[in-house]
């Protein structure tokens, strides 16, 4: 089931895709309305760290998320903190092998090679609210498992229910990432891990606080010396290597979708399948969600918030180029359905909404648009095969 191999894009269109289009009527899956009629439900079956005995994130066990208890400001309602999940994943967390689909190599930096080790801490630290100022929220908060280590809130909430200028992203497959965040400010997961610490709308601490704390547990400083070695091993470096190796092990594939191009002809069922035509063909959507895990790791101006005031510039605040005003990292589509609402600012609650967006080529009035944006103008049946076919990637 799973393998690692080398990079290769997924060849849309091709003939042997073609084949596979007239294979599957001799091989009849079931309907959509029997695969999608009793509920909307999705599982993280394909969620995988490793190894096909363990490759469940919690077996459709959802996490049981409560309210921070942390210590608050005066005056912070409630109501508007974050949640801190539960780890609900696997005991053992493998990380030698890569879901089928996915098709190449994890990117893993030559001074941070993965080990058991690092991952157990990593994820320890994940899910403990110990890196924040006031012990109210974790990396967890924002990044639920149950939800494709994403949010459900339009815009992230953080410590002290202080809310973010963008919806948390998910970060599944991001060992494949080429930049980091919607703005892609960090080149490294490394990186990456440490800036949500420092930032007052997350968890608005410090590094070198949140170091103090962690060296005041002997469980975490003998922790840090099993997974570095060395009596001074916790340190930034470390704590940064430590949070990226865990995040390197959430992955997902081998959902439906690659089963079929695998020559499972009845893992999908028509209406998945007319969706998967669909995005290769007309729909367009190949353009820059491509390769093995769904995304270019490229930006670009799809028009989203598009005459809003105050309109967020995107990766112009990264790299200070006027034509990288408006411009967002391609988010992958694998756990898409788990990961509502979408887009930078939240602002589509559901697939509909995305499929429909980029229907009408999301904002042609916008003269800064990408020009892979161009309205397609699907059917209403084209537009319910699509959303078929991405909640598919989602199993």
């Amino acid at each position: 089931m799973i393998r690692i191999t080398c990079f290769c894009l997924i060849v849309f269109c091709s003939i042997a895709t073609i084949g596979n289009a007239f294979a599957t009527f001799v091989n009849e899956p079931a309907s959509d309305d029997e695969r999608h009629g009793q509920s909307q439900q999705f599982n993280t079956n394909n969620v995988v760290f490793g190894s096909d005995e363990e490759s469940v994130v919690s077996k459709g066990v959802v996490s049981k998320g409560v309210v921070s208890k942390g210590v608050l400001s005066k005056g912070v309602d409630d109501k508007k903190l974050p949640v801190l999940p539960k780890d609900t994943l696997p005991r053992e967390l493998k990380f030698d092998s890569v879901p089928d689909g996915l098709g190449s190599e994890l990117r893993v930096p030559q001074d941070n090679p993965l080990t058991k080790e690092k991952v157990e801490l990593g994820r320890k630290l994940f899910f403990d609210p110990i890196l924040s100022e006031n012990n109210s929220v974790s990396c967890a908060s924002c990044h639920q498992p149950e939800l494709g280590f994403a949010s459900n809130n339009e815009l992230a909430i953080g410590i002290n229910g202080k809310v973010g200028t963008r919806n948390s992203p998910t970060l599944l497959n991001r060992a494949f990432g080429a930049k980091f965040f919607w703005d892609g400010r960090s080149e490294s997961l490394e990186d990456q891990a440490l800036k949500p610490i420092s930032s007052e709308h997350e968890l608005g601490s410090s590094i070198d606080a949140a170091l103090k704390r962690i060296s005041e547990s002997k469980d975490y400083v003998a922790d840090f010396k099993n997974a570095f070695g060395g009596e001074q091993s916790v340190s930034e470096k470390n704590l940064a290597k430590a949070l990226a190796s865990f995040q390197r092990v959430l992955l997902m594939g081998n959902s439906p979708v690659d089963q079929f191009q695998s020559a499972d002809y009845g893992a999908l069922t028509d209406g998945e399948r007319q969706g998967l035509w669909i995005y290769e063909s007309r729909g367009g959507c190949w353009k820059c969600h491509s390769g093995g895990n769904y995304s270019d790791e490229d930006f670009h101006n799809t028009g989203v918030s598009y005459g809003k005031e105050n309109r967020d510039i995107g990766l112009f605040e990264t790299t200070g180029e006027q034509f990288d005003k408006f411009k967002f990292k391609t988010p992958t589509l694998r756990g898409v359905a788990l990961t509502a609402p979408y887009f930078h600012d939240g602002s589509a609650k559901t697939l509909e909404e995305v499929v429909e967006f980029y229907s009408k080529g999301g904002a042609p009035d916008d003269k800064a648009l990408d020009r892979n944006m161009t309205a397609v103008n699907l059917s209403e049946d084209d537009k319910k095969h699509l959303v078929l076919f991405l909640k598919a990637l989602s199993r």
